[in-house]
């Protein structure tokens, strides 16, 4: 197969997204080629795809963070045709040609084999999404945060790290309270495994004062801005917040007040430049001990759909995961 079918980003002034045809050799140069069965969409590649030079600097471009799918061609020892592998962060998808198309060349230090106990599939409706809520919560672990301690809000709870994240925390009995803009979506958020759900207007109560009554026993804050503060300072003494998201802003006000009175942890979680044998080993926890029913978080999609579906994300309407089927 000489062509192959991507979504290509163009800027003719405004940016606009389409599928077309291109050939195997504009791809860029890397150590394996591999046929893509299924990526996801992210809100970096909504951000990509409308022309957000801090993510993309060049254009035109295919987005697409993640991808998963079986190796064609391998120039390393590592990796021979035939096998299942993912890919995810890195530069997939920012100035390197993404996985939002049926094939991508990149280097091997980008992969990652599929693990015996997700299906391509399934890795794929976890994408960066899952892994960065995984991340999150084994941070939280890691400071010590257990169910004992009491509740655990997940802000942005209805979007694709939020979503898994609930359901990650209640699988290992957590109890769970969501955060949400969207009402409507108190069902399904209590479906995914949240004992309690609140609103982002009650979650913004008190931005003016300098602590909030102890609510928390740790938080993970998939939005940023002043609501990420907001919540921190509820948490209770020695408790964590772990921080990976930015929907609500990169910036927000702080006091040292949470930090040196209650002794809160503020964590910081990356997911792209995480180092590859991490990422493997956080997979691996995925398909065994963590292992989800992930059929009620996923909204299937062709390629041609994606581009609807990333107006849909910037007007946060997104609700759970997109998985973009290739095929």
């Amino acid at each position: 197969m000489s062509t192959y079918q991507a979504l290509w980003v163009t800027e003719t002034p405004q940016f606009a997204q389409k599928v077309i045809e291109r050939s195997l050799d504009d791809l860029p140069a890397g150590e394996v080629l591999i046929r893509v069965h299924y990526s996801s969409l992210n809100y970096k590649d909504a951000l990509s795809a409308t022309g957000n030079r801090g993510v993309t600097r060049q254009f035109p471009h295919t987005p697409g963070i993640d991808a998963a799918g079986v190796v064609e061609q391998s120039s390393v020892a590592e990796f021979s045709a035939g096998d299942e592998v993912i890919v995810t962060g890195y530069d997939l998808g920012m100035n390197t040609y993404g996985g939002l198309a049926q094939y991508i060349r990149v280097p091997a230090s980008w992969i990652v084999k599929r693990p015996s106990g997700l299906s391509l599939r399934e890795a794929m409706v976890l994408g960066t999404a899952g892994l960065t809520a995984a991340l999150c919560v084994d941070k939280l672990i890691n400071a010590g945060v257990a169910p004992q301690n009491g509740p655990v809000l997940v802000t942005g709870a209805s979007g694709g790290v939020g979503s898994v994240a609930v359901m990650l925390l209640a699988k290992l009995g957590f109890q769970v309270t969501a955060a949400t803009g969207k009402a409507e979506q108190e069902g399904f958020l209590r479906q995914l495994g949240a004992s309690a759900v609140i609103s982002r207007a009650a979650l913004a109560e008190g931005m003016d004062k300098p602590l909030l009554r102890p609510k928390w026993a740790a938080v993970v804050d998939t939005v940023g801005g002043d609501l990420l503060f907001n919540a921190l300072k509820a948490v209770q003494h020695s408790g964590s917040v772990a921080c990976c998201g930015l929907t609500a802003g990169v910036n927000f006000q702080a006091s040292v007040l949470p930090f040196i009175l209650r002794g809160v942890n503020l964590l910081g979680v990356d997911s792209v430049e995480l180092p590859l044998a991490h990422k493997a080993a956080m997979w691996d926890r995925l398909a065994l001990q963590w292992k989800l029913d992930l059929e009620p978080l996923v909204k299937e999609i062709s390629l041609s759909q994606v581009p609807e579906a990333i107006t849909t994300m910037l007007a946060s309407q997104q609700v759970g995961r997109t998985l973009v089927r290739m095929d």
